[in-house]
């Protein structure tokens, strides 16, 4: 199976952001156009891009889907999107402007009624995303914690016929604190779907550590906005991992 960097374009008010673990107050914004970030990473080697309409995904109000079709308009790499979807209606709306598969988070584990749906009507294309904070799936763009383990979420989804499952661990995201191995280890243990690690990518040690993996796919964000790893240095590592 072919693994892929993902270098993650996070949009908020239509500008390209990263926020520390979830938190809308410690928000870093970016020059460029999220289209002017994608062209930045597919010039640099990406195979696929990872998008998130943090509007979308903190009030499920947004009106950054002009930027999302931009994106798609910019490269000609495939794109995950997600941020706020909650129906099936944004779902092909998102598949429609050029996303190749669509993320769904809080709903999924609402209503597995609605996944079925989802994966019905958009075969092959649909991601889940299950973020992990304490041995706890968040919700709401991280807003909220809910009761369910994540383990039990990742094994309820085996059989669903979802493409991927992006694993993301709260605690490491955009703190370029290295990986949590262990965890993304046992995500990958406790469902037949594959998965996409997401959360600490801060050096090409981590990304070699994270190819030993069966993964699809390794999401890397603040590390490439910050300088603290380039993405040829990424796919350099993640080629030479064996």
């Amino acid at each position: 199976m072919t693994m892929h960097i993902l270098p993650a374009i996070d949009i908020r008010g239509g500008r390209a952001v990263r926020l520390f673990q979830g938190d809308k107050g410690r928000e870093t914004v970016y020059p460029g156009s999220p289209a002017d970030m994608a062209r930045r990473w597919a010039d640099q080697g990406a195979t696929y891009l990872h998008v998130v309409d943090l509007d979308g995904a903190f009030d499920g109000n947004s009106q950054n889907e002009p930027h999302i079709r931009d994106i798609a308009k910019a490269v000609s790499i495939p794109l995950e999107v997600g941020g706020g979807i909650r129906d099936l209606a944004k779902a092909r709306r998102l598949a429609d402007l050029g996303a190749d598969r669509v993320i769904i988070g809080t709903r999924a584990l609402e209503s597995r009624k609605f996944v079925d749906e989802l994966l019905l009507a958009l075969p092959g294309r649909i991601n889940i995303g299950v973020d992990a904070r304490d041995g706890r799936v968040a919700i709401r763009g991280w807003t909220e914690t809910s009761d369910v383990a994540t383990a039990h979420f990742l094994a309820s989804l085996s059989g669903s016929g979802a493409a991927a499952i992006i694993y993301t661990d709260i605690s490491r995201d955009g703190a370029l604190a290295g990986v949590n191995l262990d965890a993304v280890r046992a995500a990958t243990l406790a469902t037949d779907i594959p998965i996409i690690a997401s959360g600490g990518v801060s050096s090409a040690d981590d990304i070699r550590a994270l190819g030993k993996l069966p993964l699809f796919g390794i999401i890397v964000g603040k590390a490439l906005y910050e300088g603290k790893l380039s993405l040829p240095d990424a796919l350099t590592a993640l080629a030479g991992r064996q």
